[in-house]
C-alpha cells in the first residue's frame, strides 16, 4: 500500500515555498467560495462544495500539514459552511466499509514485514548458480508472487533493496551498472503494477473495488482476479522485460566472479536455511487461510472483510499478540483520512447536485456527442493522467479521479465497470516524477537513477497501458462477461 505522512524527514527551502504557496492558494479558494455570488449557474451550496473540494486537493498535494489534519479540516468545513446538517454527514465517508477493509490489511501486510517473512521471500532471488540476467528474472518473478501475500508495494520495495544492492557487490558490479538500474526500475515502477492484481492486493485496487460497488455494480475477489491477473501480468512483464532491455545485461558473470564481503553473504541463501520461526508458521498460515476464505466466500457470499478482520483477531489473540497495541499505533493514518474525507465530500457532491452540474458543463463544453467511444475513452484516460500527476499516492489519485470519471462514463454510456479498470491500470501505471509513487520514490533515493530516467521509464509504463487497455477491453473481458 502506498505510504503517506513523512513530516519526519527534513525539508528543503523549495518544499517549504511549495507548502507556503499552497496554504495561500487553499485559504484564497475558500474566501472566493465564501465571498464572490454564484458563478456560471451553481447554486450556492454547490459553490461552497466546490471550494472545499478545491482547497482540499490543493492541501493534499502541496502538504503544508500532514493528510490526517487536511482531512479532518475539509470534512469540518462541510458541517461549519452549512453545506451539511450535521457533523454525521459531513463524516459519512467514514462509514465505508473501505476505510475499514484498508485498516485491517494495512495490519496484516504489516506482520508479514515484522516477522521476518518478507525477508526470507526476498532471499530466494539468489542461488550460488545465479547470473545478473537470471537474477533480474528471479526478482520480476518473487516479486510479482509476493504481491498476492503482501499488499504493500512500499514494503516489497523497501524489504529488496539493501538485497539488491548486496547481489549487485556479490556479481562484483560498480554502483549504477546496468544490472542495478535495472533491478530498481522493477522496484520502483514495475513492483506496484502487480498490486492490482487482485482486489486485495493494495490501496489502488481496494479503492477502485469499493467504488465500482458502489457506482456500478457488486463484484467478487474471484471475478476481480479473472479480470486483472491477465493484463496485469502482461504489463507487469512488458515493464520487467523493458527494464532489463533498456540497460543489457550480460549472462556470463557468476557470484563467484564477483566480490564478497561476510555482509553480503545474507544476499545468498544459504545452503541450510533456517526453519520458520514460530510467528512465520503462524503468520503464514493465517494469510494463507485468509486467501483461501476470500476464493471460497466468493462463491459463497461472504463479505469480503471479514476474512480480514477474523485474521487481524486472530494474530492479536493473547497467547500469540503477533499484533499489539504498538502495531495499530504507529501504523501511517493518512491514507484512511484521505480516503474518509474524499467519499464524504463526494457523497455531498452527489446530494447537492455538484458532481451532475460538472459532468453536464463538460459535456457542453466538449463535443463528445460527435466523438466515438474510444474518441471519449481517450479523453477521459488522458483527464486521469493529468490528474495522477498532481497527486503523492497512486491511492489519493484514485479516490479523487475515479468517482468523477465514471459520473461521465455513465452519462456518456461507456461501459463503467471496463472504464472503471482501465483507469485503474493506467493510474496505477503512471509515474512522472518520484512523488508520485512512493515505491519510486524510495528506489529513486536508494538507487542510482536520476530523474530523466525516471520520467522516460515512467512515460513508457504508461505508454504499456495505453495499448494494454484497448486490447483487454475489445478482447479479453468481453470474452470473461461470456464465460461468467
Amino acid at each position: 500500500m502506498d505510504s503517506d505522512d513523512e513530516e519526519t524527514e527534513p525539508v528543503s527551502r523549495r518544499t517549504r515555498l511549495i507548502e507556503l504557496g499552497g496554504t495561500l492558494v487553499s485559504v484564497s479558494i475558500l474566501v472566493a467560495g465564501l465571498a464572490l455570488p454564484p458563478l456560471g449557474g451553481l447554486e450556492r451550496e454547490m459553490q461552497l462544495v466546490l471550494a472545499v473540494f478545491l482547497l482540499t486537493i490543493v492541501l493534499w498535494v502541496t502538504k503544508p500539514v500532514p493528510f490526517t489534519i487536511s482531512s479532518v479540516l475539509a470534512m469540518a468545513l462541510l458541517f461549519a459552511l452549512g453545506i451539511t446538517d450535521s457533523f454525521d454527514a459531513a463524516v459519512s465517508g467514514f462509514a465505508s466499509e473501505l476505510v475499514f477493509f484498508l485498516f485491517l490489511l494495512i495490519l496484516l501486510g504489516n506482520t508479514i514485514a515484522k516477522t521476518g517473512l518478507d525477508e526470507r521471500a526476498a532471499q530466494q532471488v539468489l542461488s550460488r548458480e545465479s547470473t545478473p540476467r537470471r537474477t533480474i528474472r528471479a526478482l520480476a518473478a518473487n516479486l510479482f508472487a509476493l504481491s498476492f501475500f503482501m499488499p504493500s508495494a512500499v514494503a516489497r520495495t523497501v524489504t529488496f533493496v539493501p538485497l539488491v544492492k548486496g547481489i549487485t557487490d556479490r556479481y562484483g558490479l560498480g554502483r549504477g551498472s546496468n544490472f542495478e538500474k535495472s533491478s530498481f526500475f522493477i522496484l520502483g515502477h514495475v513492483n506496484p503494477i502487480a498490486s492490482m492484481s487482485l482486489m486485495t492486493g493494495g490501496g489502488m485496487a481496494i479503492i477502485t473495488s469499493e467504488v465500482i460497488r458502489s457506482t456500478v455494480r457488486d463484484v467478487t475477489w474471484v471475478e476481480w482476479a479473472v479480470y486483472m491477473i491477465p493484463p496485469v501480468a502482461v504489463l507487469y512483464a512488458c515493464g520487467a522485460i523493458a527494464a532489463a532491455r533498456l540497460y543489457p545485461i550480460d549472462d556470463t558473470t557468476t557470484i563467484g566472479d564477483g566480490g564478497s564481503t561476510a555482509n553480503d553473504e545474507a544476499a545468498v541463501d544459504g545452503d541450510d536455511p533456517d526453519p520458520l520461526s514460530r510467528d512465520e508458521r503462524i503468520v503464514a498460515l493465517v494469510m494463507g487461510g485468509t486467501v483461501a476464505a476470500w476464493v471460497v466466500g466468493s462463491f459463497l457470499g461472504v463479505p469480503t472483510i471479514l476474512p480480514a478482520v477474523a485474521a487481524v483477531v486472530v494474530l492479536a489473540l493473547p497467547g500469540i499478540e503477533i499484533i499489539t497495541a504498538e502495531d495499530v499505533r504507529s501504523m501511517s493514518w493518512g491514507i484512511l483520512f484521505v480516503i474518509g474525507a474524499m467519499f464524504s465530500i463526494l457523497e455531498v457532491m452527489e446530494t447537492t447536485g455538484t458532481l451532475t452540474f460538472i459532468v453536464d458543463t463538460m459535456t457542453d463544453l466538449i463535443p463528445f456527442g460527435t466523438m466515438t467511444t474510444w474518441q471519449i475513452v481517450a479523453i477521459l484516460l488522458a483527464i486521469a493522467i493529468v490528474m495522477r500527476t498532481f497527486f503523492s499516492t497512486a491511492s489519493a489519485a484514485i479516490t479523487v479521479v475515479l468517482p468523477i470519471v465514471l459520473e461521465f462514463g455513465g452519462v456518456l454510456g461507456i461501459d463503467q465497470f471496463y472504464l472503471a479498470l482501465s483507469i485503474l491500470l493506467v493510474i496505477g501505471s503512471t509515474t512522472f516524477l518520484p512523488f508520485n509513487t512512493t515505491a519510486v520514490l524510495v528506489s529513486f533515493d536508494q538507487g542510482p537513477l536520476d530523474l530523466r530516467e525516471v520520467f522516460a521509464f515512467g512515460c513508457l509504463t504508461m505508454l504499456f497501458a495505453l495499448v494494454v487497455i484497448p486490447l483487454t477491453w475489445l478482447f479479453y473481458w468481453p470474452l470473461v462477461d461470456v464465460m461468467l
